[in-house]
């Protein structure tokens, strides 16, 4: 990022993160709050990476793709949470033009990466339930490799669209941003330059980014079940949903919260709960995936205690 150059025309120097409200108390609530979801989050995502590394148990395909989708959730909460710690501390709820965009790009690649990775992971868990006799072949280093590079290369190549048509916008007006982070349509309605292109292109990317991996992760999942509900045995039923309902309760609830924010996002009207949803897969969902994958995962819980 240090050799991209802005080249925004404005009179604006800085925007104005709005957040979540005004008022000391609040903010040194938020402050708390948001410090104890840090913590958690940087050393929830470490441990599991930390334990995918060290342990030769799982090197495994399903945890090269929960080591990288904990290394995604580490940059993706210091992207957003340490900027909001500083403003609850200090009061100053200002950024930097350059310093928002490069939040955004990042918010934005990291986004998209995290998509395809969790495509990623449904194939994976589709291979092994579904197609269990070729996983070992389909599923081998070389293709982990390829999937799970593929992500990351894609997830940043397609943001760099984006954020060359949001980097030559004009601002001259309002700089009051209505979130708690840099996003593409919010730091588009503040441009006095025409966006028609600028909103139809992100719509456009962000429905390739986002819509195929959603089809083909929950396509794969009905595959799934329906192969698990041919299972005779209850027992057996349970062992194969309990080696891929981790994974769908983070897919659960990182789609349903992007979804929401981003099918109308043209609305003012949705605005504040837009926000609010904006908290599931930028704040939450980094949280909860070493949780959901070490309490419910007896395995991962097994070498936790040996530790």
């Amino acid at each position: 990022m240090s050799q991209l150059e802005w080249k925004n025309k404005t009179a604006v120097t800085e925007f104005i993160l709005l957040g979540f409200g005004n008022g000391p108390e609040l903010h040194s609530f938020l402050f708390l709050v948001c410090l104890a979801i840090y913590i958690v989050t940087i050393t929830g995502n470490i441990s599991i990476i930390v334990l995918v590394t060290a342990n030769r148990h799982f090197h495994t395909p399903m945890y090269f793709f929960l080591g990288n989708l904990s290394c995604l959730e580490i940059c993706y909460s210091s992207n957003i949470l340490p900027r909001m710690l500083f403003s609850y501390l200090d009061g100053d709820r200002s950024i930097s033009v350059n310093g928002c965009f490069t939040q955004y790009y990042f918010f934005g690649c990291l986004a998209a990466a995290e998509c395809y990775l969790l495509a990623a992971m449904s194939y994976d868990r589709y291979l092994a339930v579904c197609r269990p006799l070729h996983y070992p072949l389909c599923m081998n280093g070389k293709l982990c490799l390829q999937l799970g590079a593929a992500s990351w290369i894609s997830g940043f190549l397609s943001n760099s669209i984006l954020m060359f048509l949001i980097s030559n916008l004009d601002f001259c007006g309002p700089n009051e941003i209505e979130h708690f982070f840099c996003d593409s349509f919010p730091i588009i309605k503040l441009s006095c330059s025409d966006i028609h292109v600028a909103e139809l292109v992100t719509s456009v990317v962000a429905g390739i980014c986002s819509l195929p991996p959603f089809l083909l992760t929950f396509s794969s999942y009905f595959s799934i079940i329906v192969i698990v509900m041919r299972i005779p045995s209850a027992t057996g039923r349970k062992k194969a949903f309990s080696t891929c309902s981790s994974h769908l309760i983070v897919v659960i609830l990182f789609y349903w919260s992007i979804l929401t924010v981003y099918v109308f996002p043209h609305y003012n009207t949705r605005i504040s709960l837009n926000k609010v949803f904006s908290v599931f897969y930028t704040i939450l969902t980094p949280l909860v995936n070493p949780l959901i994958y070490s309490l419910r995962n007896k395995e991962v819980k097994e070498a936790l205690q040996k530790q």
